[in-house]
């Protein structure tokens, strides 16, 4: 028999958005604009060399992300979606048994990518749906090799301001790799969320932590990157698993880059939803929360898993996270709509 590591036995797998033919998805964080219009022209250039493997160092990438932020190449590493970079952070500071703290409930990736890297998950409650920084603080030990923040959380939407990541961050031990994930970085309001990159460029222990699946609407060609001291990223290139981000998502995210006007302003169309959306559900008498991400949370408690049923049968969505909430990512106008009357009947 087959000696199994016995801490994946009990691990649950990560759970993707629902796909229904036909139905309206808010379930997943997708920008629903559809590829930037530079993206889908140079793909069309492209297809004649994919039977060839892809620049597995991503030069081209890196140096166009390099330009972005203002920093030399070597602070840059890539991988096949934030997800994976994420294990690749882990697997480069994680030893057997040393601990990851994050605050709970918050991305599910990274209770699974901890355990994956031999890690130990340290859940640090939540306190009124935003994470708890000082309780995170106090939970970091000798053991603790890494600690993510996830700024706008996911799945509850809520903002971390300057000042108090500022203190958290100045509190850790240099030895505590901090991880701070702005995958909703483009939908956040700048006087409300601190730019990371801008605040903690200099930190040796401060990794940052981006991705083109959401406001870059690259969802499906699967590219992240992290930016972080020299000495850490040259490790986190060495998790990577080779040629893992292709060809095609390397010049996608390049093309991307270059519409920064273009993604501003699909931003800007999902943020007026927002407000507009979270409007609509106080006045029917939901709580939601504040949020500064392309998605609401509805701490419905008890009733999160019978309200995405409801969506469901109704053609519509959502993630439910059973016993505590319910995630509505924000769509076109027409299906915000859509979710509203629904809502607005599972409330009468």
């Amino acid at each position: 028999m087959v000696r199994l590591r016995p801490s994946l036995l009990e691990l649950q797998s990560y759970v993707p958005g629902r796909k229904v033919p036909g139905a309206v998805v808010l379930a997943s964080n997708e920008c629903p604009y559809g590829l930037l219009p530079g993206v889908a022209a140079r793909l069309g250039e492209l297809t004649g060399g994919l039977s060839r493997y892809p620049d597995m160092g991503a030069r081209r990438l890196l140096e166009a992300l390099a330009a972005r932020h203002g920093v030399s190449t070597d602070r840059v590493a890539v991988g096949a979606g934030s997800s994976e970079v994420c294990g690749q952070i882990l697997l480069t500071v994680c030893t057997p048994g040393a601990e990851v703290v994050f605050g709970w409930r918050s991305f599910e990736a990274y209770p699974i990518l901890t355990t994956v890297a031999g890690g130990v998950p340290v859940r640090v409650p939540l306190r009124d749906h935003v994470q708890d920084l000082p309780a995170m603080a106090a939970a970091v030990t000798e053991r603790t090799r890494l600690v993510f923040v996830c700024n706008p959380n996911n799945p509850t939407s809520t903002p971390i301001g300057e000042t108090a990541l500022r203190a958290f961050v100045e509190e850790l031990p240099g030895h505590v790799l901090v991880v701070i994930d702005e995958a909703y970085h483009e939908y956040a309001d700048p006087a409300v969320v601190p730019d990371a990159l801008a605040l903690f460029g200099d930190r040796p222990n401060v990794v940052v932590l981006r991705t083109f699946s959401k406001a870059y609407a690259l969802a499906g060609l699967r590219v992240g990157y992290c930016v972080g001291a020299p000495e850490i990223i040259a490790q986190v290139r060495k998790t990577q698993t080779p040629f893992s981000v292709s060809a095609l998502a390397q010049e996608a995210a390049i093309a991307a880059l270059q519409s920064g006007d273009e993604v501003t302003r699909r931003a800007a169309l999902t943020i007026g939803e927002r407000e507009r959306v979270t409007g609509e559900l106080r006045i029917l008498g939901y709580d939601v929360p504040e949020s500064q991400a392309n998605f609401l949370w509805l701490p419905l408690g008890q009733d999160s898993a019978a309200f995405a049923g409801h969506c469901l049968d109704h053609g519509i969505i959502v993630r439910a996270f059973p016993g505590e909430g319910v995630r509505v990512t924000l769509g076109l106008p027409e299906e915000n709509a859509a979710f509203l009357t629904q809502a607005a009947t599972w409330r009468a």
